[in-house]
């Protein structure tokens, strides 16, 4: 077996956003076109389709609009995903919709983003929309906010509008506790300060677009404290003519938050054994430790009794434990959320029933103030309820760990996803008890 690499591959996700026609495809694929990340087919598909909305000139946004409507109508509908790499850094980026219905699609592309890109028009400035999704994305505790100031060139590149929009957003950015913002004139149309620098800002002493997110730092994005690994599956190959097999179990999956080392003492929830790493492999690279968000398959050093949807975690660090929920959520469904519904929670590897037994507060996306006791949660609302699960959850609030607080709810029904919700702090004094026994 050979060792694992040194050094893991630095790979940013970023997502694009905000109101409708504002540019968000154009962008990425002016990113592609000019950091020359197309291939030369892609080229030819591009110059071939030009004529279908592009008025015989290359339309970039056709790049990640791959649906027929889309590019009949001239917006995004669906989520689509794109990868390129520069010398710098590996990316993929998540193109999504501006449209108010289509809100839980940014959602989903959001959803696993380091970084967001919330585009705005420079002649409107910023609308309803682009503090929606700067709520959302905050939110979802995404560390880096781009505020992209498109289409400054229908402005005549003035530094008093740019400085204008820069302030609007300023006002609401304090409550949404978004801790690294960078503002960027550009023109994704022409290219100004997209990939390279314009000349037509010379007040602008920032960094081109690709330029902030080849150097933005991430490798602190990820939570190392506290580790958690959710079992997907528990991995049993059948050769057993090959000696690196015989006897083999492994709990797979991906960690979830910290670091796990050979050797070190774990607890299996809910069961509550627990038990030490015996070996680390990745595929048939052995390691002596890991770190979220890698997939590793874990050999525990005594055969305790582990299933998919238990969760491993850290000995000394354990979750907090409870059926009764607090959390923020976005709803994403044309039936409205109403108290005393019944759903199917998803919570990392595991699907229990709940049931939601009150409706704290809705969001003004206008305001950004709560609004006290709602009837209901109507489609893109996002608001704070309070759930009953019929088993006990372990999890963290999303605050410290964003892929162990959060989850969805289904409808047991239609199995539609009707919600994305992230969970608030538990209960201190509701943690995950001591182990049952330790072999």
């Amino acid at each position: 077996m050979t060792a694992a690499p040194a050094h893991p591959v630095d790979i940013l996700r970023f997502n694009t956003c905000g109101s409708v026609d504002d540019g968000k495809s154009t962008l990425i694929g002016r990113l592609l076109y000019d950091s020359k990340a197309l291939l030369e087919d892609q080229v030819d598909a591009l110059q071939r389709s030009a004529d279908l909305t592009g008025g015989g000139q290359i339309n970039l946004a056709n790049l990640t609009d791959g649906l027929r409507a889309e590019r009949e109508q001239g917006i995004t509908i669906d989520v689509a995903y794109r990868s390129f790499a520069t010398p710098h850094r590996q990316f993929i980026i998540a193109d999504t919709p501006g449209h108010v219905q289509y809100t839980r699609n940014m959602i989903t592309g959001a959803s696993t983003a380091n970084l967001a890109v919330v585009l705005v028009d420079a002649r409107t400035g910023a609308v309803e929309q682009s503090r929606r999704h700067a709520c959302i994305a905050a939110l979802l505790r995404l560390p880096h906010l781009v505020v992209a100031v498109n289409k400054m060139d229908l402005v005549d590149w003035s530094a008093a509008r740019f400085a204008e929009i820069r302030n609007q957003f300023e006002e609401f950015l304090p409550r949404l506790d978004i801790k690294d913002v960078t503002f960027i004139p550009i023109s994704a149309l022409h290219g100004d300060n997209v990939v390279t620098r314009s000349p037509h800002t010379p007040w602008y002493a920032g960094p081109t677009l690709l330029g902030h997110l080849e150097t933005v730092h991430i490798a602190s994005d990820w939570n190392l404290e506290g580790f958690r690994l959710p079992v997907q599956w528990i991995n049993r190959p059948h050769q057993p003519t090959d000696p690196r097999w015989h006897d083999f179990r492994g709990c797979s999956g991906q960690i979830a938050g910290g670091i796990v080392r050979v050797g070190q003492a774990v607890a299996v929830l809910p069961g509550g054994s627990c038990t030490r790493v015996k070996e680390i492999r990745h595929g048939d690279l052995v390691m002596e430790e890991a770190f979220c968000p890698q997939s590793v398959t874990l050999v525990l050093e005594h055969d305790v009794d582990v299933s998919r949807g238990d969760l491993i975690t850290e000995l000394a660090d354990r979750p907090g434990a409870g059926t009764d929920l607090r959390a923020k959520v976005c709803w994403m469904h044309p039936r409205p959320l109403q108290g005393g519904r019944k759903y199917l929670l998803k919570h990392m590897a595991r699907t229990v029933q709940a049931v939601v037994a009150e409706i704290r507060h809705r969001i003004d996306v206008a305001t950004l103030e709560p609004q006290p006791a709602p009837p209901e949660l109507g489609l893109n609302d996002l608001g704070e309820i309070r759930l009953q699960s019929a088993q006990p959850l372990f999890f963290d609030g999303y605050a410290r760990n964003r892929l162990t607080g959060s989850f969805i709810l289904i409808d047991p029904a239609t199995h539609a996803t009707v919600a994305a919700g992230m969970l608030l702090p538990p209960d201190e004094t509701a943690r995950a008890g001591d182990a049952d026994y330790f072999i």
